[in-house]
């Protein structure tokens, strides 16, 4: 019997629906796993996967029993579904959707032999004050949020891991700030170039938050912004080219400044720069990142070559299929 589907957990939201929807215009058979519900309930979601309406489609709470009854026919596993809300302070809810769960997962990929490639977050780097290397043991660091312990757990359990209860190709991928095509419905959690988006549309500016510590100017906190595209092409690119099994940081490795990007989407946009500077919420205050940036080193000295885009074409790219309405934005991995 061929190996010869790909899974996707998380296929309905952002990361994994574009990476869903790559392979499946590229002529691979792929099945969606994710809350049903949220196939339909998430327009931008959902609008997408119109064009693939047969397309196989799991529950995440029935995928384990599926996953153990059709083994034989998994290519990859890509687990890409989480929890992502770093409000969330339910440490129980987010330890079993989060930690348990990829645990569950990984020792089936284990038992069957399946490749498994898992998304982790750079939100196990906490207030940065540790670094951003990958190649330091991740139980150094403190996570800012209960979010950030849930991803550090189960890095920490996978790195502890022996050979013999490890699957025969895996990789983790500490996803750095993400944007892109594809987030509508994560709402207050989608980047801040979708929220800038939208405010310059409305109103004609963009509010950033004001800085709260000595020393950094408003609009000159840090992040290492990587477009989802970048992101999709190396998931794509890893059934051709394997990586040595480890974890990875995938951001740019160039920290942007929220000044440069208000800068990026104005000019995109083609509009008059216009900034609002409005105070950081005092919920989010205290255990507000100021700088992120990737370590990505172990990344390119294991073979992965490819540019990221900058600043200012991610905004173009984002802007264009925004401004055109694009429901199934073109393929985008190019080989």
């Amino acid at each position: 019997m061929t190996r010869n589907k790909i899974v996707i957990t998380g296929a309905a939201g952002f990361i994994g629906s574009r990476l869903a929807i790559d392979f499946i215009k590229s002529g691979q058979e792929v099945v969606l796993v994710d809350k049903l519900s949220h196939f339909k309930t998430r327009p931008q979601i959902s609008e997408v996967y119109e064009s693939v309406k047969n397309t196989e489609k799991i529950d995440r709470d029935e995928f384990k029993i599926w996953l153990e009854d059709n083994q034989s026919l998994c290519k990859y596993i890509y687990h890409l579904g989480a929890c992502t809300n770093t409000f969330e302070m339910n440490k129980e809810y987010l330890l079993e959707i989060n930690t348990q769960y990829s645990k569950q997962l990984w020792k089936i990929a284990t038992e069957y032999e399946i490749p498994f490639f898992y998304a982790s977050s750079a939100a196990i780097y906490g207030s940065g004050e540790k670094g951003y290397d990958d190649s330091v043991s991740p139980d150094v660091f403190k996570p800012l949020n209960p979010y950030g312990l849930s991803k550090q757990l189960f890095d920490c359990w996978v790195s502890n891991r022996s050979e013999k209860e490890k699957p025969p190709i895996w990789a983790g991928f500490r996803f750095f700030n993400v944007y892109g095509f594809g987030e509508k419905h994560k709402g207050k959690m989608s980047s801040v170039f979708r929220h800038a988006f939208e405010q310059i549309k409305e109103t004609g500016k963009v509010k950033l938050f004001r800085s709260h510590k000595n020393g950094i100017e408003d609009g000159f906190q840090k992040r290492d912004f990587i477009l989802v595209d970048d992101i999709v092409t190396l998931l794509i690119g890893l059934t051709v080219q394997k990586l040595p099994n480890d974890i990875y940081n995938l951001g740019t490795g160039k920290a942007k400044t929220f000044i440069e990007l208000a800068d990026s989407v104005f000019h995109a946009m083609e509009k008059k720069k216009n900034i609002e500077f409005i105070d950081t919420p005092i919920e989010i205050r205290e255990n507000y990142q100021y700088f992120t940036q990737a370590k990505i080193e172990k990344l390119r000295n294991s073979g992965f070559k490819n540019q990221f885009t900058s600043l200012e074409k991610g905004s173009e790219i984002y802007w264009e299929r925004i401004k055109n309405n694009l429901l199934v934005p073109p393929l985008t991995h190019k080989g």
